[in-house]
């Protein structure tokens, strides 16, 4: 196939003089003035490119455009290859800071990339998308089990998407205020000020203490103006929050309680619904999405019956058919065609359907000792790393609080410099922090990291110490 136009020139030139022209330039030319159409829906002769220009009165042919001839699928993959090489693809990762290089099973592909799946869209229909109302269906089942609460919408586009909505969702007329602690992915704070920036929503950044949220301080910031509490658990420090403790603050004051979380984590620690909250939110991308640059990832939303009505996007829902026989409906739309424009509280208009028919295919696939398993490697591993770390000059704990997969050193020299020399032994280390924390590295372990990646990556850090060729 050699375009994307579905008819052939002949076909073209028959449906021209069907409608009395004999080429496209006549097609977007001034019509004769018999024929009544209003000016405005005219195309202006200017903005055409024209297929000749004149220069010196040499007639050449017109390469404005600059568009290459189109290539073979032969030539089509070479190019991609050669552009793909670009890439650095690492051997060992031990970075996370919100996407994570988990174990995928095999079948998880295998699944969702069937062509009946890959090429599915939004069922306008519902009544004849029973497919994709299913497996809507099944994962929100699925991240109903993983985060206890009540009920989850069919997905949003990411996790820092999900935060955005979920402070949507606690905003209300006399309670304007919505507080974050501190110890938040940076990127999901910035993304929640740019969701609130155009509204009247007030955001209060709750300050850290030792790596976690300031419950002292926060316990002063929460009033009656307060809609909701928002924390990250485990934190992006990897601490582990006293989620219970800020609970107990939010609730003191009447407001919502909202938190965002690691959904592999969820396979030893206690779910949003245990800490009392309101709403749970997350990034999807660890349960089945591999890593990339940027994306498809998955923002996962979760709130207890009473929030049920707020929650962005769509639900879908199990009854039974004129037959008595299983089927699925859109139960709640809040889609802005849907409801008064005034009334509307998001315009989320779609979801993220295959890349949560693909956390649902891994949820299946692993199962509860599965996920259990993940979460249970990925933590101890996470020590072992840290241990071996901290043995080396210059390495020691940030924080000393309980950590799940990520934690914070001291680095001795500059991050920076040391990360280069691991990239150039394909290893992918921990991130270089900015700000008040500047000169620290974030790491992270999973169930993907084995013991002798760790030890190969502290002998190079090892030797660099010792002979400061970073420094």
């Amino acid at each position: 196939m050699g375009t994307y136009v579905p008819n052939t020139r002949e076909e073209q030139q028959e449906m021209l003089k069907t409608i009395g022209y004999s080429n496209m330039e006549e097609l977007f030319s001034p019509l004769p003035k018999e024929v009544l159409i209003p000016k405005e829906v005219l195309i202006p002769k200017e903005v055409l490119i024209p297929k000749e220009v004149s220069i010196s009165g040499e007639v050449l042919q017109n390469r404005k455009l600059q568009i290459p001839d189109g290539l073979s699928e032969y030539e089509v993959r070479n190019k991609m290859t050669k552009i793909s090489e670009k890439n650095q693809v690492f051997k060992s990762i031990f970075r996370g800071c919100g996407a994570y290089n988990h174990y995928i099973p095999s079948i998880v592909k295998q699944i969702t990339s069937k062509e009946e799946f890959v090429t599915a869209y939004t069922p306008y229909q519902a009544e004849i998308s029973q497919g994709v109302l299913q497996s809507i269906f099944e994962y929100q089942t699925m991240i109903c089990e993983l985060t206890g609460m009540d009920v989850s919408n069919a997905s949003v586009y990411d996790g820092a998407t999900a935060a955005a909505e979920a402070v949507l969702m606690c905003a209300e007329k006399k309670r304007k205020k919505v507080i974050i602690s501190e110890t938040m992915n940076p990127e999901i704070i910035e993304t929640i000020k740019t969701y609130c920036s155009g509204l009247d929503i007030q955001i209060v950044i709750a300050p850290s203490k030792e790596g976690k949220t300031d419950c002292e301080v926060l316990n002063t910031l929460v009033d009656s103006e307060t809609g909701g509490v928002f924390i990250q658990q485990p934190n992006y420090f990897g601490q582990i929050e006293d989620a219970e403790e800020v609970g107990k603050i939010a609730k003191g004051k009447e407001a919502k309680y909202v938190i965002s979380c690691n959904p592999i984590s969820l396979g030893i620690l206690k779910t949003p619904a245990e800490y009392g909250a309101d709403v749970a939110v997350g990034e999807g991308q660890p349960l089945g999405l591999p890593l990339s640059f940027g994306g498809p990832y998955l923002g996962f939303m979760a709130a207890t019956e009473k929030m049920m009505r707020k929650l962005p996007g769509r639900i879908a829902g199990e009854t039974k058919d004129w037959e008595g026989k299983r089927a699925f409906v859109l139960t709640l739309q809040a889609r802005e065609q849907h409801i008064r424009r005034e009334k509307a509280s998001s315009n989320i208009c779609s979801n993220q359907a295959l890349c949560a028919m693909t956390a649902a295919v891994y949820l299946s696939t692993m199962g509860r000792d599965g996920l259990e398993k993940a979460a249970v490697l990925s933590m101890s591993k996470a020590h072992y790393l840290a241990d071996k770390l901290c043995e080396l000059d210059g390495f020691e704990l940030v924080y000393s609080g309980a950590y799940f997969n990520e934690f914070v050193t001291t680095c001795k020299g500059n991050p920076e410099h040391l990360m280069k020399r691991l990239e150039e032994h394909g290893i992918l280390g921990g991130y270089p922090l900015k700000g008040k924390h500047a000169g620290h590295l974030l790491w992270c372990a999973t169930e993907m990291n084995t013991k002798e990646e760790i030890h190969q990556l502290i002998h190079i850090i090892k030797e660099a110490v010792e002979n400061e060729t970073y420094i």
